[in-house]
């Protein structure tokens, strides 16, 4: 390792052409190819895939088109009135002219009879696109009419549109992230350079994965996940690395042999770090969902990618500024020729050392209260519901919400929550027993109405949409599938060939959340035996990976707990800007699984790192978990800090899921770093003493050798010595 960062410093105008030229040709196979993200079709085994299954086979070129519906309600008048009528009409008439719509059913005609609702004063036109299609112009067109008495929205499906992403909160991020490392390092070069080296690392890397789309199934949704995660680890991997480098130059190193020791030692914990996130985002695969696995894959690319460049780019950059990465003053001291060791420790490694005395003064009260916390946070994740919000949830000022307000004020809850039963009808016996199961569907409780759709030209599928009293998040709409799925329709087919699904947006979202939950578990179960099994190769030890393993679950917990409360319980979701309380959209637990474990798990690797660096060369646990906290405290408190900032700034986005991720992950982070790993760890190692570090001799013979804190041929130029770190007064000895 050694080896190659001094081939950087020396070699680094070669370094940065590589990076230059390796950016450019993606840019230019960028905007030659373009993107080729497409949603993946590869979902769990479940009801609604085979009812969309049977679906797609009757369907021809229906879903070449999508239906959206412009609304209107009467406040003055009859929404039926010949005045009403005329303009409304003529408004329509507009829609229909504008590009991309293929037909407009109103409610004044005998095809749109239905579309009425005249106790309530509403009504609302049902217009089909062609998927794909630019709504904005039908959108201005029912913004600017002006009608006395009438008020217009619209929503439905063609009217649904994802969220774009806003550059706006990674700016406001990386400029509190720069505020932080400056107060650090006192040194805007090296304050620079965990920003640069971060961004570097995540711009190739999408680029990366935008090419990759030509060639793997990956949805638009996987930069999200894959910028998030490399912002968050490209920082941090970075921030370790000159902070090594500039603790090698206050002890006298010269800048090649600082950079080549800091590579050698904080390098190799990047590489073990980054190599066990990329593993455990690869096992977003058992999930079970090609969204997921795609995201996961594209993260895991994006980790390689910020890992090469902090052992490649960072290492020529570093050797390019040299001891300007010091403050003013530290280059002042050093050309006095006063190195660190002789000028006792500084405020950062004062104030971590004082607090690694607190825990280990009474470690048997500081690891119960850090627990409290933990678990206090992490309780809200058992009541975790996953699904789809509806526009029930949104902000009471949104349109969507305005939409969802006037249709279920005149059509019901479940107008725009359509469930739809596709079904297989083989022979006439079972076209029978479907013709019975409709007629009877009516009386089933909360079904609002039942209408056939779409069957076969030789009968053998047949559909049918049910309209539910409840919108789609309620759990009416749950207790309806069930009752339809265990009950009403098993009662129908028996004794005969038929074969029918409940599918539906809520029912979709049902069976993706039992999928999710049900498979959760065990990719938490996968990521915490990885992680045991990795910090086992590490650190030669059993109860230093099990804590290490255990604690970074909790800390996912505990993200998953500020989600659920918030986002789901709506305690304070209204402060957050979106609406209230609905369930958790799949993407954002399994976005805080991933990002909390890769951080957690490079927190857990850089502070046990030095703790065992300092066992192995005394011996001495007590002494050696002080020295552990003392030396990385200050590093670990400043990278959560900053990754609080970038996570944050999404927090506030205004949109739920991009909320949803940054609150759970600013708080998990934080809780991590300062709760988990400058406190309980160093608590139950303390307590555990001397145990921390058994291992069995049968182990040690097939255990595979790797050295994380570095070589062996010489001690660290900056190791901090018995004197720099006194024992606490009154602590016993062990």
């Amino acid at each position: 390792m050694s080896a190659l960062a001094r081939w950087c410093v020396k070699h680094r105008r070669t370094v940065f052409a590589s990076w230059i030229l390796m950016a450019v040709g993606l840019i230019a196979a960028v905007v030659l190819g373009g993107s080729a993200f497409k949603t993946s079709a590869d979902m769990p085994d479940s009801e609604s895939s085979k009812a969309y299954a049977l679906l797609a086979q009757v369907r021809g070129n229906a879903e070449a088109n999508t239906v959206g519906k412009v609304v209107w309600h009467a406040t003055s008048g009859l929404v039926t009135s010949a005045t009403v009528k005329t303009e409304v009409t003529t408004m329509l008439d507009q829609i229909a002219g504008q590009p991309g719509v293929v037909s407009v059913v109103s409610p004044y005609t005998d095809a749109g009879a239905q579309q009425v609702a005249a106790q309530a004063n509403t009504a609302y036109a049902q217009v089909v696109l062609q998927k794909g299609a630019d709504v904005g112009p039908v959108e201005k067109v029912v913004t600017d009419a002006h009608i006395g008495g009438v008020e217009f929205t619209y929503g439905g499906t063609a009217f649904d549109t994802q969220p774009q992403s806003s550059h706006g909160p990674e700016v406001i991020g990386l400029i509190a992230a720069l505020a932080l490392l400056m107060l650090m390092f006192r040194s805007w070069r090296a304050s620079l350079l965990p920003l640069v080296t971060g961004v570097a690392g995540v711009v190739v890397s999408l680029l990366l994965v935008v090419v990759g789309s030509h060639l793997f199934s990956l949805d638009s949704t996987s930069i999200t996940m894959a910028s998030m995660m490399g912002l968050a680890v490209g920082i941090d991997y970075a921030l370790f690395v000159v902070n090594r480098t500039r603790k090698g130059l206050l002890a006298g190193q010269t800048v090649p042999d600082a950079v080549a020791r800091a590579i050698d030692t904080s390098g190799r914990a990047v590489i073990f770090a980054g190599l066990t996130v990329i593993v455990a985002l690869l096992g977003i695969r058992v999930v079970g969902m090609g969204v997921l696995t795609g995201m996961g894959e594209a993260a895991a690319v994006t980790v390689a990618v910020t890992v090469i460049a902090a052992l490649t780019l960072l290492p020529a950059l570093l050797g390019s500024f040299g001891h300007k990465v010091l403050s003013k003053r530290q280059r002042a001291q050093l050309a006095r020729g006063v190195v660190e060791s002789s000028t006792g420790k500084p405020r950062d490694r004062r104030l971590a050392g004082t607090w690694a005395r607190i825990v280990q003064r009474a470690p048997w009260l500081m690891a119960p209260l850090a627990l409290v916390v933990v678990v206090v946070l992490a309780a809200p994740a058992l009541k975790m519901s996953v699904g789809e919000a509806d526009a029930s949830s949104d902000p009471a000022a949104s349109q969507t919400h305005q939409y969802y307000a006037m249709t279920s004020a005149a059509f019901g809850d479940g107008f725009d929550n359509p469930l739809m039963i596709a079904a297989n009808t083989p022979d006439q016996q079972s076209q029978q027993a479907f013709t019975t199961l409709a007629g009877k569907l009516a009386s089933v409780p909360d079904v609002a109405s039942v209408a056939p759709t779409a069957a076969s030209a030789d009968g053998t599928i047949h559909s049918l949409v049910i309209i539910p009293r409840s919108s789609a998040q309620a759990q009416d709409t749950a207790d309806l599938i069930e009752r339809l799925r265990n009950d009403v329709i098993p009662a129908a087919q028996a004794g005969t060939n038929l074969h029918a699904y409940v599918g539906g947006g809520a029912a979709t979202s049902q069976d993706m959340s039992d999928a999710l939950l049900g498979k959760l578990p065990l990719y938490l179960g996968i990521i915490a035996v990885l992680g045991f099994l990795l910090l086992v190769i590490a650190f030669r030890s059993l109860l230093v990976p099990l804590v290490g393993a255990l604690s970074n679950v909790t800390s996912i917990l505990v993200g998953l707990g500020a989600i659920t409360a918030v986002f789901q319980f709506g305690w304070g979701s209204q402060l957050m800007g979106v609406g209230s309380g609905a369930p958790i959209t799949y993407i954002v637990p399994v976005m805080i699984v991933g990002i909390v474990f890769g951080l957690s798990m490079d927190y857990q690797v850089f502070l046990v790192s030095r703790i065992h660096e300092e066992w192995a060369a005394g011996k001495d646990n007590r002494r050696a978990v002080r020295v552990g906290v003392t030396e990385t405290g200050r590093v670990i408190a400043t990278a959560a800090l900053i990754m609080l900032g970038v996570f944050a700034s999404f927090a506030f986005d205004g949109e739920r899921i991009v909320s949803a991720i940054g609150l759970g992950l600013g708080l998990a982070v934080l809780i991590d770093a300062f709760v988990v790993r400058l406190t309980l760890i160093p608590a139950l190692m303390t307590m555990i003493g001397k145990a921390n570090w058994y291992y069995p001799g049968w182990a040690e013979k097939i255990t595979p050798h790797l050295a994380v804190e570095g070589t062996a041929e010489a001690a660290p130029a900056d190791a901090t010595t018995a004197a720099d770190i006194p024992e606490p007064v009154g602590a016993p000895v062990g």
